[in-house]
């Protein structure tokens, strides 16, 4: 690494404390991403083989101290003492990025299974490496791609066992803070709609036809297409904000 520039050797040994990876497999990642950090990060988490290897007792004790007493599984006071280690409120939305990366089935749980494969696939055995990857996966939610992946798991994640739809009142919550990450403005408008005009579970449909409505059109509705394969559910929120004059008020 003496060959290296002081500012690229930085940046190894910065990468190699955030990811607990080797100085060869930093160096690795670095290189392929043309020493841009963010995209030595993309290589990180797309590509296993460089990742470090994990302690399997550290990574049991780790799941021990949070599992159910009764239960082979983490429940919501594992879950509350977890983010307390980690020093994240419950209702942070980093959370959510941490269930996802453990394939979570069910909100505020996780499986033996889910919780020892996620923390395996992304190199942490302690605590300190769980706190240093905070900001790491945070971060995630500015990536389109990765905020569509996240987006989307969140409907299977929130809902009820057994039930195809999302509560209404679960999902408002998960709008609110989904896309205040993603500063939809209407949000708040799209929640109040639903209540009072819908009142109703959102279907899987609605929920990703949502997502594409944010991205494809303008706040102002400029590029609103009437007769858009949209579902009804969007179409008449539309007809909401114009009959009450959200639009250009």
């Amino acid at each position: 690494m003496n060959k290296l520039s002081r500012g690229n050797r930085d940046k190894v040994q910065q990468f190699m404390a955030i990811t607990g990876i080797s100085e060869k497999a930093a160096l690795q990642a670095l290189k392929a991403s043309d020493w841009h950090p963010e995209g030595a990060f993309e290589v990180f988490y797309n590509h296993p083989q460089i990742k470090t290897f994990t302690d399997t007792k550290r990574l049991e004790d780790l799941y021990n101290r949070y599992k159910d007493p009764y239960v082979d599984m983490v429940l919501v006071d594992g879950i509350t003492l977890l983010c307390n280690d980690l020093q994240v409120d419950p209702q942070d939305i980093v959370m959510l990025v941490v269930s996802w990366h453990m394939k979570a089935a069910t909100m505020c749980e996780f499986s033996k299974q889910e919780f020892l494969g996620g923390l395996q696939a992304l190199g942490i055995d302690s605590l300190e490496k769980f706190r240093e990857r905070i900001p790491l996966m945070r971060s995630e939610l500015k990536d389109e791609q990765k905020f569509r992946e996240i987006y989307n798991f969140a409907f299977g994640w929130a809902k009820e066992k057994g039930q195809k739809s999302l509560a209404l009142d679960t999902a408002i919550g998960m709008w609110q803070l989904l896309f205040a990450e993603k500063q939809w403005p209407l949000v708040d408008h799209w929640c109040q709609f639903l209540q009072a005009r819908h009142n109703k579970a959102i279907s899987r449909d609605t929920w990703s036809q949502l997502l594409e409505f944010t991205k494809i059109v303008d706040p102002t509705l400029s590029n609103y297409d009437a007769e858009g394969a949209w579902p009804y559910l969007i179409d008449e929120f539309v007809d909401y904000l114009n009959e009450n004059q959200v639009i250009g008020a």
